[in-house]
């Protein structure tokens, strides 16, 4: 029997919490300037030695989005979703693997802290901490009146500043730190698709898929639209 904590969840928040998180996951310009931003935040507070700036990086990252989406994608068996959400995720990853090296061969070559530079062994510890946040992730949300817990989760899971230092290891030319970066960001991705399609399951959202399918072409077709318009602004 599922806990009434799961199986509270009404219709409308279920088709609403699709909604925003399809919506919040679509990969537009906008979606991939904030991924640059948030990333160059990082690097600079990588830079700086200032865990607060590094802080402030991982509240204005969008990337925790399209894993969620990845999850309920996989949830709902939706290949359009998956591929959609795996694309977006790929292509963040590649941007900011690309402004953290750019960044880092222009402020910071031979000035990376040691304090920043990570060591993390695959460990339960590691992707406990990764499933929990992506289990209060989904939950928050699914409920609304807990979306405000949702910046203290994105801070929890910590995916902008392995990226960084993937970024910052390619622009040092060091192998180890790109490792134990890379390492990192995937134990995170895993525990949080894991957690997400465990919490989408328990509270039935395979049976909205029609619902999100409808969403995922409602925001493809703005896409669409959107480029011919950006395109002739720039002739």
């Amino acid at each position: 029997m599922r806990l009434f904590l799961f199986n509270s969840i009404g219709e409308e928040e279920k088709a609403q919490a699709i909604e925003k998180l399809i919506t919040q996951s679509t990969p537009s310009q906008d979606f991939f300037f904030m991924m640059a931003l948030s990333v160059l935040t990082a690097v600079f507070g990588i830079l700086l030695e200032s865990v607060a700036v590094v802080i402030g990086s991982m509240l204005i990252a969008p990337l925790l989005s399209p894993i969620l989406s990845l999850s309920l994608g996989i949830t709902m068996a939706d290949s359009k979703l998956i591929r959609r959400s795996s694309q977006t995720i790929l292509k963040s990853v590649i941007v900011g693997i690309g402004v953290s090296a750019v960044a880092t061969l222009l402020f910071g070559a031979g000035k990376i802290p040691e304090v920043f530079v990570i060591n993390p062994s695959p460990n339960l510890l590691s992707v406990a901490v990764a499933v929990i946040a992506g289990f209060a992730a989904t939950f928050a949300l699914v409920k609304h009146k807990m979306n405000e817990t949702l910046p203290g989760v994105a801070i929890a899971v910590a995916l902008i500043p392995p990226i960084a230092l993937i970024g910052i290891g390619l622009a040092e030319m060091s192998w180890v730190m790109m490792t134990d970066a890379l390492i990192l960001f995937g134990l995170n991705i895993v525990g949080i698709i894991f957690a997400g399609m465990v919490t989408f399951s328990l509270m039935n959202f395979y049976t909205k898929k029609k619902v999100a399918e409808i969403i995922v072409m409602k925001e493809d077709k703005k896409l669409e639209e959107e480029e011919p318009k950006e395109l002739k602004e720039n002739i």
